[in-house]
């Protein structure tokens, strides 16, 4: 009986056998699975994971904010224009 976590791909009938690494290829990339395989391969130090780390933020950051909503872009407008207006009253501020 198969397992829902089976990772594998049936043969289809006909199919060669180079189609059928390619799409298990895939199928493990899409997961993740290729990409942490190849990082627990040898040790990663601190500074390592760390920028990894901060370059996967980079990429998923991307993806949320390409769609924003006007209601959320005019709350960024807001926040921009009171830190200016704060630092242009810290600013004009003497003392």
């Amino acid at each position: 009986m198969a397992k829902s976590h089976d990772r594998g791909i049936q043969l289809k009938k006909g199919e060669s056998v180079d189609r059928a690494l390619k799409r298990l290829k895939t199928k493990l990339d899409t997961e993740g699975i290729i990409e942490e395989m190849r990082r627990r391969r040898a040790f990663e130090t601190p500074i390592e994971r760390k920028r990894r780390k901060a370059r996967t933020a980079i990429k998923r950051n991307r993806v949320r904010w390409r769609y924003i909503s006007e209601a959320t872009e005019k709350k960024i407008e807001e926040r921009k224009a009171a830190a200016a207006a704060a630092a242009h009253s810290s600013q004009d501020d003497p003392s």
